[in-house]
């Protein structure tokens, strides 16, 4: 299943409005727009709103309610970093966030351990056969985490 194609930040936004309200979740915006106040462009001078290119760079962070807490750092530079139950996913395409999310809310995400090399990680199955998959740093699964294991 190819994805649907998310060409701004804003349209990213909008599609994990969808997915929040087909979950029943709601959902925190926070947007920041401007070369000076987006994370990766902490060199730009102050009041800088351009990009050298010319484009006004726009970052969003959202939080979903519910079980797992999940949260989406949007990026200008096509790419996200998602959050659930504090096991960070980095590099995530923007064009991916609508699936990973659905995975996750529609229980498709599962943790997974292993004796060698040890630990624990979470899996977030795609459509198509795409995976992403994380180790779990903390030491003490939350609840979710737990109710998500699958024997290896």
């Amino acid at each position: 299943m190819a994805h649907p194609h998310l060409p701004t930040t804003e349209a990213a936004v909008t599609a994990i409005r969808e997915i929040a309200v087909d979950f029943g979740l709601s959902v925190s915006v926070t947007d920041d727009i401007g070369a000076d106040q987006t994370s990766r462009r902490t060199s730009a001078a102050l009041f800088t709103t351009l990009d050298p290119d010319g484009s006004l760079p726009h970052e969003a962070f959202v939080e979903l309610s519910g079980v797992p807490a999940v949260s989406v750092r949007l990026f200008p530079e096509d790419d996200a970093k998602i959050t659930v139950d504090d096991v960070e996913f980095h590099d995530v395409p923007r064009d991916s966030v609508p699936a990973f999310l659905r995975s996750v809310h529609g229980g498709q995400a599962y943790t997974k351990g292993r004796f060698f090399p040890p630990g624990q990680w979470l899996v977030v199955p795609l459509p198509g056969g795409e995976t992403y998959k994380e180790l779990i740093l903390s030491l003490t699964l939350t609840p979710w985490l737990t109710r998500s294991a699958r024997r290896a």
